[in-house]
């Protein structure tokens, strides 16, 4: 049983999104969901993210949704080093904020600001570390920011029992013929 899950993925960028209201963010939440929804329903107690812009918030508002119908999900956000949206627009930092209102607990890996990319690696040791398994929306067929995040995870399995759950396109493409299947149903 998983207790502690980590969810990470593109950042909207890799993914072509540059508005939070793009239709295909729907889609990315509603496979998020579905991944998220057996596990809380066997008892899965912790959600954690590092707050990164993209799949790490939308999997915010899963959690937050789901909060509602069960109010034991926690989600924490612990993020590589202090500061980190300190150069994002405006509208992405009050995106952050509001998570970060919402989560139920928030720290940094490394108690400093932005100093080069090992904080990067050692909050990626520290998310497999300090959980039973993730789920990423990562396609190998495109390399990404969460290339390293799933690298280390398959090593790590390894030599523990480690749950590495993956989200690539044609799953995407699925939840698009299903929700648009249930719209032509309507």
């Amino acid at each position: 049983m998983i207790n502690v899950l980590v969810i990470s993925g593109y950042k909207p960028y890799e993914l072509g999104i540059f508005k939070k209201d793009h239709p295909s963010v729907y889609y990315i939440k509603t496979a998020i969901k579905k991944a998220l929804l057996p596990m809380v329903e066997e008892g899965l107690e912790w959600v954690l993210i590092s707050g990164q812009l993209g799949v790490e918030l939308w999997a915010a508002e899963v959690v937050f949704e789901l909060q509602l119908d069960y109010p034991e999900l926690k989600l924490a956000v612990i993020t590589p080093f202090l500061d980190q949206e300190a150069s994002w627009k405006e509208d992405n930092k009050e995106w952050y904020e509001s998570v970060l209102m919402q989560a139920d607990f928030v720290d940094s890996v490394t108690k400093k600001g932005y100093e080069k990319p090992w904080q990067f690696r050692l909050k990626n040791q520290f998310f497999i570390d300090k959980s039973q398994g993730m789920v990423l929306l990562y396609d190998q067929e495109k390399e990404g920011s969460p290339k390293f995040l799933y690298e280390l995870a398959l090593q790590y399995q390894k030599s523990h029992d480690y749950q590495i759950q993956l989200i690539n396109f044609y799953d995407l493409q699925l939840i698009v013929e299903e929700e648009q299947e249930k719209q032509t149903d309507f």
